[in-house]
């Protein structure tokens, strides 16, 4: 991977940016000003650059995309069969493929009271699998597309917001009641 001093140098800091925190930097602008350093190779990777990966195993042409695509994938699939069997549904196994901390991470998630508790217990435990995957060359290619995860994680949990919550499940349940 190619060295990217001049484009992370102008990366503002948001490892420590909070959910309450106004970010300093939107993906529009992230993506915008990577795409003025990176080659049309990776300026690819980046277009393609999401928190959702695809169903299928396939190559992104990042070693580091392609390790949190497959976690990203295990987890999801780890969620669907945990909620699946929490509704007495039939999800089949879990397959062995997928690490213990991922199936724990999902029965947790899913235990959870709160829909919001879970998606912040998910977001904090995303971090973490992000900060523990993180390159070791800060000014790697690799570690470019890691500040694009880290803020659509963090730009994604913003938007979740308890009282708009409220009112929107108020309003769907009324709906279904035909009050109103």
């Amino acid at each position: 991977m190619k060295e990217q001093y001049y484009l992370v140098s102008q990366l503002p800091d948001i490892s420590a940016a909070g959910e309450k925190s106004t970010l300093p930097i939107t993906e529009k602008y992230y993506r915008d000003l990577c795409s003025r350093f990176l080659d049309e190779k990776d300026i690819v990777i980046l277009n393609n650059l999401s928190l959702l990966p695809s169903r299928e195993l396939e190559s992104t042409g990042s070693s580091f995309l392609d390790a949190w695509y497959s976690n990203e994938r295990a987890l999801r699939f780890a969620l669907a069969q945990v909620r699946a069997q929490k509704m007495k549904k039939d999800a089949g196994s879990i397959p062995v493929s997928i690490s213990a901390d991922i199936v724990q991470a999902a029965r947790t998630a899913v235990g959870m009271d709160s829909p919001l508790s879970a998606e912040q217990f998910l977001y904090e435990y995303r971090l973490g699998v992000l900060n523990n995957m993180q390159p070791l060359d800060s000014f790697s290619t690799d570690a470019v597309f890691a500040y694009g995860i880290r803020l659509m994680l963090l730009e994604r949990i913003k938007k979740f917001d308890k009282e708009k919550g409220t009112d929107s499940y108020h309003k769907i349940y009324d709906t279904i009641l035909g009050e109103k």
